[in-house]
């Protein structure tokens, strides 16, 4: 693939981030609207999702899902056999509130696989990429990319939750399984911290969309981690499925929990 793709989509996801900033670091009213869940739509989700679909649509052929433009009926969606599946600004929350833990998302979705995700985070120039079947890798601003890997930890593990969206049944489970230290933060972010053996897992009991893990997931694979239904490790996660809210997951490093 695919380094070549890699070439592609970062200055695509660097576009996108830098609309983002233009906006974070302005004086401009941030919450332009709510959605349907109630969940804040900003001047930065628009701008991004604008630069995104038209870089996309002048590349590639492939039909596109968008956490904003996500009214595509399933009648039509389930003829998808590849598709890009975008997060224009994951963790809204975390931009709104100004501690720079959120990023832009685009994932490429292939027989409902992830196989391949790029994360940038605007505010620290940090790209994420994986690829499937070859690896993972982080770059920094204009350095190079490293291949990264996810720990191999069979106990003492460290677990990284949701900045926003913690719940009780989480750290439950964490403390069931003997995890001896976790922390939290916002977006995606979580998924690159499996992915680069900064945490060992990353549980989430819900809700989330498609479109906020995909880009995640594709690279936590990469790095030789996987993404599961269930938490018993026996179910990967699958994508563009009737409806798009996702159930609980679990992004780990490590199948053997118990």
């Amino acid at each position: 693939m695919k380094l070549n793709l890699i070439e592609i989509l970062e200055p695509i996801l660097k576009e996108a981030g830098d609309e983002i900033l233009k906006i974070y670091n302005s004086d401009q009213s941030t919450v332009v609207d709510h959605k349907a869940d109630n969940s804040p739509l900003t001047l930065a989700d628009v701008a991004s999702n604008d630069v995104i679909i038209k870089a996309l649509e002048s590349n590639f052929d492939y039909p596109i899902i968008s956490e904003e433009n996500e009214g595509i009926p399933f009648d039509k969606r389930k003829d998808f056999d590849k598709f890009w599946c975008v997060d224009p600004l994951d963790g809204t929350k975390e931009f709104i509130n100004r501690n720079g833990e959120f990023t832009v998302n685009i994932a490429l979705i292939e027989k409902g696989v992830p196989v391949f995700g790029g994360i940038y985070v605007p505010v620290t120039e940090t790209y994420y990429f994986g690829i499937h079947g070859e690896a993972a890798y982080k770059k920094v601003a204009n350095g190079s990319l490293k291949k990264i890997n996810v720990n191999q930890n069979s106990k003492g593990w460290i677990a990284v939750g949701s900045k926003s969206h913690a719940k009780p049944v989480e750290k439950e489970f964490y403390k069931e399984i003997g995890v001896k230290e976790s922390f939290s933060v916002g977006s995606s972010l979580k998924f690159c911290m499996v992915a680069e053996g900064s945490a060992d897992l990353y549980y989430r009991s819900g809700p989330t969309m498609e479109w906020d893990i995909a880009a995640g997931h594709a690279i936590v694979r990469a790095a030789g981690g996987e993404v599961y239904q269930d938490l018993d490790c026996k179910d990967v996660f699958t994508y563009n499925k009737e409806d798009l809210l996702n159930g609980p997951f679990l992004a780990t490093s490590t199948t053997k929990l118990k």
